[in-house]
């Protein structure tokens, strides 16, 4: 989306929105989500994680990525069944790696997105239908996330993580409240199309070429034990930059990558016993590391 009207309409939406939300007769102007102190921490409610797609947004920029700039632009590239080019579940398994996920809503024109089915079913997605009301075939995906979003944050104190998938310098307005809550920001976007204004207004910003280096394992069923023990590692491993992680913080994330897991149906009486198994790629920790794993040095 065109970043020349960045500061102006979506800011000017956010802070009518404020407004309307402080009551009739308010002299508020702009006003935050409220944050207490107990919200974000509480033992009894860990924060949650709020995800929010503009799914076209990325799928565009693999798409250009794939077949030349401006590819995706013309009518013969964007009006038409799309390819599967977004690895949802690993954006998805991010997202769990930073705690329970409280909402996961994608914005599109999901007319031309059929062959997503499986990928948006199983990552468990509330897609939001928005057709281009006029010829620019601009769908507002945008607009209308930051307002959900402004929204999901006065409503769900316990939302303490916010990840946002898109590369629109449009969401800058976004960040700033956000970070005004309380709340932490993380973004997600293409490398080569995300701007850089954007990235950086961020708490952190992962760019999706890394993400899914990050959590590929090619040699190992998506579901099997193993390889949800190795991405839930190396998940963690990226958010702490620590190389050992808290045995129990990687069995909670394997929980929470597959809810369906029995272990006894994979032939293991435990997750130790899991773990014994996995003595070539998973190191156990002794002395100051004990209840401590990390995946083993290549």
């Amino acid at each position: 989306m065109n970043s020349a009207r960045l500061h102006g309409g979506l800011n000017a939406t956010i802070t009518a929105w404020s407004a309307s939300a402080a009551g009739p007769g308010s002299c508020v102007t702009a006003q935050e989500p409220p944050v207490t102190s107990h919200s974000l921490h509480h033992p009894n409610h860990p924060s949650s994680v709020a995800l929010y797609w503009d799914f076209e947004n990325l799928h565009a920029s693999l798409s250009e990525a794939r077949l030349g700039e401006g590819s995706y632009g013309k009518p013969d590239g964007r009006f038409k069944l799309q390819e599967p080019l977004i690895d949802v579940a690993a954006v998805v398994e991010l997202a769990l790696s930073l705690g329970p996920i409280a909402i996961n809503r994608a914005y599109c024109n999901w007319q031309f997105f059929g062959r997503y089915r499986d990928a948006l079913l199983q990552g468990g997605l509330e897609l939001v239908q928005l057709f281009p009301p006029g010829a620019a075939a601009k769908n507002g995906a945008d607009i209308r996330l930051c307002l959900d979003a402004m929204q999901d944050l006065a409503r769900f104190e316990h939302i303490g993580t916010v990840l946002v998938v898109g590369g629109d310098s449009d969401f800058m307005p976004l960040a700033q409240k956000i970070k005004a809550a309380g709340r932490r920001l993380i973004g997600i976007g293409d490398r080569k199309a995300t701007n850089r204004h954007w990235a950086r207004s961020c708490d952190e910003f992962i760019y999706y070429d890394r993400l899914v280096d990050t959590t590929a394992l090619p040699s190992e069923p998506d579901h099997a034990p193993a390889a949800l023990v190795s991405r839930a590692l190396g998940l963690l491993t990226r958010n702490t930059d620590e190389p050992w992680v808290a045995r129990a913080a990687v069995w909670q994330l394997v929980k929470r990558m597959d809810t369906t897991l029995d272990l006894r149906e994979q032939g293991f009486d435990s997750f130790t016993a899991l773990l014994g198994s996995l003595g070539a790629v998973v190191e156990l920790g002794t002395d100051q590391w004990v209840n401590h794993l990390r995946l083993r040095p290549l």
